[in-house]
């Protein structure tokens, strides 16, 4: 008997986890209040469609921003930190401490600073988002081969030369890991953030209908917050594998090159 797919083990578990969310409160196993069947979230949603997308136009304002500040930032510093052993030596494990703090618990600092609108929440999720991506950034600068680097210096390439042309690209695939990682927190961050004090987005309707007890709309809420969080992983999955394809491709064509080279320098046969 043919095993399944990954892929379609993934979709049946998709299934399974539907009909357990309608099946659950229509049987009384669980309370609507707690948990409201799909089918009357789903309606929820659609009778408040334009409420929601209003709402999701400005988490999305927010996240794009966010993951510019992580994003940008992460990287560069990220490519500093690993590229440079005097900043990696004194640094790194500043950052990595502090990124084992939950920094939710600064969100108060970032209001006293930015005030409640859209800017301390974008600062929030860009802090929140920072530290992976500037930590996997310069956790992958340190696999590259120290020959590229010997090049590029034999060649007179100038530091920030060497990190645009020669660290950055060749430390890609761990970089959109940390892209991933990154990404998700800081659409975690804009929701908390919106959540605790905003006047706007998917988290204050989440929490605005929570307070009134009206568990469709809150769960019709979540369900567009699962829905952008998949959206952005499928997104960076799919910009990773594309990336692994020329990773692959390059490191084949190294092999080739030293074979050839061991051929060439064989001896010929008498």
């Amino acid at each position: 008997m043919k095993r399944p797919s990954p892929r379609a083990v993934r979709w049946m578990l998709i299934a399974a986890i539907l009909v357990v969310w309608e099946a659950l409160p229509r049987l009384g196993l669980v309370a609507e209040l707690l948990l409201p069947p799909l089918s009357k979230t789903l309606v929820a949603l659609v009778n408040a469609w334009p409420e929601y997308m209003s709402a999701l136009f400005v988490t999305l304002y927010e996240v794009i921003l966010a993951m510019l500040i992580a994003c940008g930032a992460g990287i560069l510093v990220g490519a500093l930190v690993g590229g440079i052993t005097l900043l990696r030596n004194v640094f790194l494990p500043v950052f990595s401490s502090l990124y084992a703090v939950p920094i939710v618990i600064l969100y108060p600092v970032f209001t006293a600073w930015f005030g409640i609108g859209s800017e301390s929440k974008v600062a929030f999720a860009g802090a929140y988002g920072f530290f992976p991506v500037m930590l996997s950034t310069a956790a992958g600068i340190r696999t590259i081969d120290e020959q590229l680097l010997l090049a590029a210096r034999s060649m007179g390439a100038t530091v920030p030369q060497q990190i645009t042309r020669v660290i950055i690209p060749a430390s890609i695939p761990t970089v959109l890991t940390g892209l991933r990682l990154g990404g998700a927190l800081t659409i975690i961050g804009v929701v908390v953030a919106e959540m605790l004090t905003s006047a706007a987005g998917i988290g204050y309707l989440v929490t605005s209908y929570r307070t009134i007890l009206d568990s469709p709309h809150v769960f019709a809420g979540v369900l567009m917050i699962l829905i952008l969080s998949v959206l952005f992983d499928t997104a960076a999955r799919a910009i990773e594998r594309r990336t692994l394809v020329w990773q692959t491709a390059g490191r084949r064509e190294r092999a080739s090159s030293k074979e050839d080279k061991a051929t060439l320098a064989m001896p010929a046969p008498a």
